[in-house]
């Protein structure tokens, strides 16, 4: 897959865990995430998701919460095959940094693409294994 089909600016569509067994599909952060992913030329990767329904922090508690309800990270990236792999530079999951982040690109149509990860154990159903599916909708 050449690089240049996934450079641009995207809009965060849905991002959902797939049930590796059953296909059932649950939103990891409501109905109505945001978020954008920004792909550059130079090979530059920006990816930020957040829930929908998130509020301003005002206790340790909240903070604790919104850190929970949101996915960032940043670095270099190359496209291998159906697969983009992003040496991470930055991240707000610390041991990110460092290592790399490999995800499955799927287009649905030149301006619909879904990013799936690699099955991993559900991180609150021990037993289950999900697919991380985030769908991003080209703005640009």
């Amino acid at each position: 897959m050449p690089q240049n089909l996934i450079v641009g600016v995207w809009g965060l569509v849905a991002q959902v865990y797939e049930d590796v067994d059953s296909g059932e599909r649950v939103p990891i952060f409501g109905d109505a995430p945001r978020g954008r992913q920004i792909a550059t030329k130079d090979g530059r990767w920006l990816a930020l998701a957040t829930g929908g329904n998130r509020v301003v922090p005002q206790t340790e508690a909240e903070h604790v919460t919104a850190m929970r309800s949101m996915i960032a990270y940043t670095g270099r990236y190359r496209v291998e095959g159906d697969k983009v792999v992003t040496k991470v530079e930055a991240a707000w999951n610390e041991s990110w940094v460092g290592g790399e982040q490999v995800r499955f690109l799927r287009f649905e149509t030149d301006d619909l693409l879904h990013i799936v990860s690699a099955p991993m154990p559900h991180p609150n159903l021990p037993g289950r294994k999900v697919r991380v599916v985030v769908t991003w909708k080209r703005e640009e």
